[in-house]
């Protein structure tokens, strides 16, 4: 007996691949629209930062093109699940906005994304906060993504959050 074309049980193969098929293209798809989510759909100028830098001991900096510098000083608390002062400080730039992201390194914790309010037209302030992990150290990047009328601009800072004992 010939296998007929519509059969779907003389073709159990292809069904399978159909399926995994579809499941790799909607992955795809997923990953292309989170991508698209978490850098706002824009274009973003990365700066590296300055080092040494770090954030338990005071502020870390970074240029934000030539004429421009970026300040970020966080609360002196620094601990999962704590409630924690950002401040962003802008030197030879203005913003509309500053958005601060808190992201896992080497471990996905989520997005924590922070809108920061504007206190004048270079300083930004608001509170943020790190998720708890596992971990005992667990490493973090904070990316500071400032929308000018340049255009967005952003660096990125890297710091290690120790979980309290108890």
């Amino acid at each position: 007996m010939q296998p007929r074309i519509g059969d779907s049980g003389t073709f159990p193969l292809r069904n399978l691949l159909t399926v995994i098929t579809l499941a790799i293209l909607l992955m795809a798809v997923w990953y292309l629209f989170a991508h698209y989510l978490r850098s706002g759909g824009k274009d973003i100028a990365w700066y590296p930062p300055e080092t040494p830098c770090n954030l338990h001991r005071g502020a870390c900096h970074a240029p934000l093109g030539e004429q421009a510098r970026l300040h970020l000083a966080l609360g002196s608390e620094i601990a999962p699940l704590e409630p924690l002062p950002i401040e962003v400080r802008l030197e030879g730039a203005e913003a509309e906005r500053v958005v601060v992201l808190f992201e896992g390194r080497g471990m996905d914790m989520g997005l924590h994304r922070f809108v920061l309010d504007a206190v004048s037209a270079d300083r930004f302030r608001g509170l943020g906060q790190f998720g708890v992990c596992s971990l005992k150290v667990m490493p973090w990047r904070i990316k500071v993504l400032v929308d000018t009328a340049d255009g967005r601009k952003g660096s990125w800072f890297d710091i290690e959050v120790r979980r309290r004992s108890g």
